[in-house]
């Protein structure tokens, strides 16, 4: 494992690659699982914790383009970790 895959440090604050890290990001089988859960009208959740994410609507003017946009943004209010998806596709953005 190459020192940047990993998020532990030792007491002199270097990273020790025999830990796994923690990703900043949900990965594509957590963000299945999130719009699984947007689709059924469940509640979604978040994979790493399990709080219930906050959602914000975005709104989004054509500007121009001919269509608007209504996504969606979901934040972990523990972990901060977030993902954003477009409602009418059901897709990450």
């Amino acid at each position: 494992m190459s020192t940047d895959e990993t998020d532990e440090t030792d007491e002199t604050g270097e990273h020790t690659p025999d830990e796994p890290a923690e990703r900043a990001q949900y990965t594509p089988d957590e963000q299945r699982a999130i719009r699984e859960a947007l689709a059924k009208g469940e509640t979604p959740h978040c994979p790493r914790d399990g709080s219930a994410l906050t959602r914000r609507a975005i709104g989004g003017g054509s500007f121009g383009l001919g269509y608007a946009r209504r996504r969606e943004w979901l934040i972990c209010p523990t972990c901060r970790r977030s993902a954003l998806f477009d409602l009418r596709r059901g897709t990450r953005n």
